[in-house]
């Protein structure tokens, strides 16, 4: 197995190449990883709702060794990744982090939140900073 410290560098260098090619290469890229992440959590978002929600950010915190914050709400669920270990790892790197790294996050997360019928908000403050938001929340039916 690839340490984490490798893997998070191959993936830098993979959404550079990816970006290198055609417009969308890399957003497909990132939706080929959502349909692989559902294997691990679709059915638990959609069996448990947000319940599964924290109960998987909060296997992800402990698994990586995250700094981040998890608050449940009575409608929503906020993420607060105060240091993702990711992206710490790619700016501790003597390759030139790839400008759009965040964006593999929101890139796969966003596209499965969906498919559970909840909505997903990401927050990507800096670019150069390893902290992000994202609040996951029911959707809301509007009736006329």
């Amino acid at each position: 197995m690839i340490p984490s410290d490798h893997f998070v560098r191959f993936y830098n260098e993979v959404f550079k190449f990816l970006d290198s090619r055609e417009e969308s290469a890399l957003r497909k890229y990132w939706l080929e990883i959502s349909k692989h992440q559902e294997r691990h959590c679709l059915q638990l978002f959609k069996k448990k709702g947000l319940d599964g929600i924290v109960e998987y950010w909060t296997h992800i915190a402990e698994s990586e060794n995250c700094d981040m914050d998890i608050e449940k709400f009575e409608d929503h669920v906020a993420i607060r990744m105060n240091k993702c270990p990711s992206l710490s790892k790619v700016l501790d790197n003597d390759a030139e982090a790839f400008e759009r790294y965040c964006d593999h996050c929101p890139g796969w997360v966003i596209p499965l939140i969906e498919k559970t019928g909840m909505k997903c908000e990401y927050d990507i403050m800096d670019r150069k900073t390893p902290r992000c938001e994202l609040k996951i929340s029911q959707k809301k039916l509007l009736l006329h």
